[in-house]
């Protein structure tokens, strides 16, 4: 009888790997545009999750990856919530899967409805708001419901109007669509790149991703973007039967829509599609990854619903890769921000699906053992998803004698610092945080708006600094003086001032940005909030042991480890010194405004035009007040900005007071609302 509870735990454990790798790899796809593994074997553990949750309904929560939507949105821009979410889709690779899918559709409508074929541009997801016609707020998906507000960077988009080219423009509208390099503006963006002696892009998609994330949207305008609509999220004030008649007005007010969209009736002619565009996938201007097949009719969408990650009235049809051989010339390694070392593939130049590969991803060492490739073998190469180039293996009727396997190295090729991995991990990492090659990514992210928030050290400063040898580690930052800055090629007077301020300012960000800033594998936001209010400072956080930092709530052993292992290295340890020796606060108490809110338990919702979220929250934590996310009679205030949510009705239901962003101005000045 122990056969069944046997196979139940086997489930439940296998259940909890693939849900792990997922939320991590959906995290850094979305958020860091980084993607730790192709789209092929991502869409493989998928598969295999869905078929386990199948199998074992009892698994699935709501929190499983295949439930959920993107990932969680990055804090370095503001908030932006969906007036409509942003699903995700659901895929076939067959026609024996998409056949299965239309007779569910049918059954659920009792009728054969008309289908709209349209090619998968596979770009960023984003979500443009027109309100009056005029451009509001682009939003990238995030997690579905709320997404980074990245406006700025989508208005220098050349192909995104400011003004819809109608005289009668709807109330608010919101359009749905992918940011994307057209495939040979890309190239001769490459090609350019390399002239002047700069990494080329590994593939269009990352390169688009990491362009509307640029903080400076004037590095965002440097780049050939443009965006392509596919359909609409909420609206007012404008109404339409069926998605053909929605795509043909999004046409007539200005807007791209890939002209190879075609109305169809039934399955044969989706299959005639699919093929069709298969058998021509590098035809188009912009990358594709597959088929996307949606019902037109706009009732029979509303009849058959959505999934909380998908709806069931769409389905990508996913394309297979396109795959060559070349030689392997070589297996060398790189070292990102946080430390990860990554092998990666050296190859015979190759053209795979239309664009020359030279190098690919190996993932981790485990990855090449697993392959067994070996400098010299003549290997597979794919563009997974059709975007990313990998290794699939190698043909080992044509691997030379003698060839030797490929090993990690001991040691940092940029550093010399021992390589470490940990236990039950897949990768390997250089544990010093001042190595050359981290530093670069490590300075970026040390400024960005989720953590330290030094205004003016983006991409370009921060490899500036580096290789001018200014900079050498975190703690050398507050060692710059204007005359170093002024030596530096576009940096005047009023530009280094600038930065040299935003700086200082950074010192009282406190301990839980500090956290985040130090890139510690495992703590975002939420983890360095927790840490901050459990210590209190940093001394008692490195005084603590992994059972210690552990009992933390919501911490556990993995996170406790990576913490306690940063945290003993002496190098960091020196680092910290460092910073608090320049006057970085490494404490949980910033310095108080008077402490005017002291007690003050405030819930901000919607949109505010003068604030970002995280400003709003800062502002009212440096006054002493408590923000929460969540209305109760506790709440002594609800801030309310444009589109609030449902926050509103429940102040409303539990008489708590709302006010608008004036009186949220009036507050912080005076520490009273008005009129009280």
């Amino acid at each position: 009888m122990a056969a069944v509870p046997d196979r139940l735990d086997a489930a439940r454990q296998r259940h909890d790997e693939l849900s792990r790798t997922l939320h991590e790899s959906n995290y850094r796809y979305h958020v860091l545009s980084d993607p730790p593994m192709s789209d092929a074997e991502y869409d493989a553990l998928l598969r295999e999750l869905i078929q386990l949750e199948d199998a074992y309904p009892a698994l699935r929560t709501a929190v499983s990856p295949t439930q959920q939507v993107g990932a969680p949105r990055s804090t370095a821009f503001p908030e932006h919530r969906h007036l409509e979410p942003m699903l995700s889709l659901d895929n076939v690779f067959d026609r024996e899967e998409l056949a299965a899918w239309e007779r569910r559709v049918e059954r659920s409508l009792a009728l054969v409805p008309r289908y709209v074929c349209e090619l998968k541009v596979d770009g960023v997801a984003i979500s443009l708001t027109y309100r009056r016609g005029v451009l509001a707020v682009a939003a990238t998906r995030g997690d579905g419901v709320t997404g980074e507000d990245v406006t700025p960077q989508v208005r220098t988009i050349r192909n995104v109007p400011y003004r819809l080219a109608t005289p009668d423009p709807p109330e608010v509208v919101e359009v749905r669509g992918e940011v994307c390099f057209p495939v040979d503006e890309f190239e001769a963006m490459n090609a350019e790149r390399i002239e002047r002696g700069e990494a080329a892009f590994a593939n269009p998609r990352n390169a688009a991703s990491g362009a509307l994330r640029q903080k400076d949207p004037r590095i965002t305008a440097t780049r050939p973007l443009e965006v392509v609509c596919h359909g609409l999220g909420a609206s007012e004030g404008i109404a339409f039967t069926a998605h053909s008649e929605s795509l043909a007005w999004l046409r007539g007010v200005g807007l791209t829509v890939a002209d190879e969209t075609e109305v169809v009736a039934d399955l044969d002619q989706i299959m005639d599609y699919v093929k069709r565009w298969t058998g021509q996938r590098h035809a188009p201007r912009y990358e594709i990854d597959g088929v996307v097949v949606k019902i037109d009719a706009f009732a029979d969408r509303a009849e058959l619903g959505t999934t909380a990650r998908a709806p069931r009235w769409a389905v990508a049809y996913k394309l297979p890769p396109v795959e060559k051989e070349t030689q392997l010339r070589g297996i060398q390694v790189n070292v990102g921000r946080t430390g990860k070392v990554t092998p990666f593939a050296v190859l015979e130049p190759v053209s795979v699906g239309g664009v020359t590969v030279a190098m690919a991803t190996l993932h981790n060492d485990d990855q090449v053992a697993a392959k067994d490739v070996r400098p010299g073998d003549t290997v597979i190469v794919r563009r997974a998803g059709d975007v990313i180039p990998e290794v699939v293996g190698p043909v080992l009727a044509k691997r030379p004698p003698g060839l030797e396997p490929w090993r990690m190295p001991s040691h940092c090729p940029f550093c010399a610092t021992e390589l470490v991995r940990p236990d039950a991990e897949a990768n390997t990492f250089c544990p010093n945080l001042d190595c050359p090659q981290r530093l670069w990514g490590a300075l970026e992210h040390f400024a960005s708006r989720g953590a330290m928030d030094i205004e003016g050290l983006g991409e370009e400063t921060a490899k500036l600094l580096r290789d001018e040898g200014i900079v050498h580690s975190l703690a050398d930052l507050y060692d710059l003086s204007e005359e170093q800055l002024l030596d530096l090629p576009g940096f005047a007077e009023k530009k280094a001032r600038a930065l040299l301020h935003s700086i200082e300012e950074s010192k009282d960000r406190g301990l839980d940005r500090l956290l985040i800033g130090l890139n510690i594998r495992h703590v975002g936001p939420t983890v360095a909030r927790t840490l901050a209010r459990h210590f209190g400072s940093i001394d008692a956080l490195m005084a603590a042991s992994d059972e210690q930092i552990a009992a933390a709530p919501d911490i556990g052993p993995v996170i406790a480890r990576s913490v306690a292992d940063f945290l003993g290295d002496e190098r960091n340890r020196r680092l910290i010194d460092r910073l608090k020796a320049a006057g970085v606060r490494t404490d949980v108490q910033r310095r108080q405004d008077g402490g005017l809110l002291g007690g003050w338990t405030v819930v901000l919702t919607g949109t505010l035009a003068g604030f970002t979220r995280d400003q709003a929250k800062e502002a009212l934590e440096a006054r002493g007040a408590k923000v929460t996310s969540s209305v109760s009679s506790r709440t002594n205030v609800v801030v309310a900005g444009e589109d609030p949510g449902t926050k509103l009705a429940k102040a409303e239901q539990l008489e708590v007071p709302v006010v608008d962003e004036a009186a949220f101005v009036t507050l912080l000045e005076t520490g009273t609302l008005p009129g009280a």
